[in-house]
């Protein structure tokens, strides 16, 4: 499919749906980037819900421990708990999980949610692109870890949890010509790359879209992972909001994108909807969620670099890399895509 931006501008100005809801009573929800912008308001809603626990998975313990306050101000909900991770640090993915594993709670709704826009090429202390490690390698990392967890709830509970990742309509907009990083032999090697990322790309906008793209890539492969699993898998379009994602803008930047928020921006409550939709929503029927890119709660068919034959084999080429770099982060992965497969 391609979308351009004359779609968008439509999507902008198409109504909201009303937030939905469900009874979470007892369950377990989990939100990253709980702190702010998009991940807060979801947060919101879920603790409307009534969840046997929340936890705001956020990298500060400051602005954290100020949503958690500010939550029970807003909500009165009292069982919400800040457990810290910093996605730009593989190791505190890994320890995330791991007292996750140990607290031997159950796990329903996973909202893995990551926005860093990068404008200038910095690496973590990992060695990769800091967008790329925070918006695509360090949520897929914590998604695999925290699978066997949410399938090990969805059979004991006989329920249908929910790995929510956030996407983006810029998925469709990569103005860069991706071939090479597809047929390259490592195309997160290719991806992390000062050559790659270069001032343009990052100047355009582009290294973040791209970023979302992996993003829908790997929801569909996820989703096909766990296909005979009670656990489903989904990616979404939270639309053109309201967020701090670019609060690093100045000068004329600064001020057209002032503009153009509030020409066309959705509320930041109003974004967060298309978060809990795919958490929560479409419980009639759960299972066409099930892989689904949703665009205003409507499953939607993907960018045309997704679909088809040559999108299958760009997907099964990323796969099968980004399973590799991630077992060298953790020498749990390829046993859990094992016994998964």
């Amino acid at each position: 499919m391609k979308k351009g931006f004359s779609d968008a501008i439509k999507d902008q100005y198409t109504k909201v749906p009303p937030v939905a809801t469900a009874d979470l009573t007892g369950k377990t929800v989990v939100v990253v980037g709980a702190n702010t912008g998009l991940g807060f308001e979801a947060t919101k809603h879920f603790a409307r819900m009534n969840p046997g626990k929340l936890i705001l998975a956020c990298r500060s313990e400051e602005r954290g421990s100020a949503a958690v306050k500010k939550l029970k101000s807003e909500t009165s909900y009292d069982k919400a708990e800040l457990w810290i991770v910093d996605l730009g640090k593989f190791s505190s993915v890994v320890a995330f999980t791991d007292r996750f594993e140990k607290s031997g709670e159950r796990l329903d709704i996973l909202v893995a949610n990551a926005a860093m826009a990068s404008y200038e090429y910095k690496t973590t202390s990992d060695g990769w692109e800091e967008s790329l490690q925070v918006n695509a390698l360090s949520l897929s990392l914590m998604s695999l870890l925290l699978t066997p967890r949410m399938v090990e709830t969805g059979v004991k509970y006989a329920t249908k949890p929910r790995i929510v990742i956030v996407s983006s309509d810029l998925h469709y907009m990569i103005g860069t010509n991706l071939e090479d990083v597809y047929e390259a032999k490592s195309p997160f090697r290719l991806l992390n790359s000062p050559e790659h990322c270069t001032q343009k790309l990052l100047n355009s906008g582009d290294r973040y879209s791209e970023t979302k793209l992996l993003n829908v890539f790997f929801a569909q492969s996820l989703a096909e992972l766990l296909k005979d699993t009670p656990v489903i898998v989904n990616s979404l379009n939270p639309g053109y909001c309201y967020s701090e994602l670019r609060r690093s803008f100045s000068g004329v930047k600064a001020m057209v994108d002032c503009l153009m928020e509030k020409v066309l921006a959705h509320t930041t409550e109003a974004g967060s909807r298309s978060l809990v939709y795919a958490a929560v929503g479409g419980a009639e029927d759960p299972e066409k969620l099930r892989g689904a890119y949703l665009n205003i709660n409507t499953p939607t068919e993907p960018a045309d670099a997704v679909i088809g034959e040559e999108g299958r084999k760009r997907q099964d080429k990323l796969w099968a890399d980004l399973i590799a770099e991630l077992s060298k982060v953790d020498r749990r992965i390829p046993s859990i895509i094992k016994q998964l497969s």
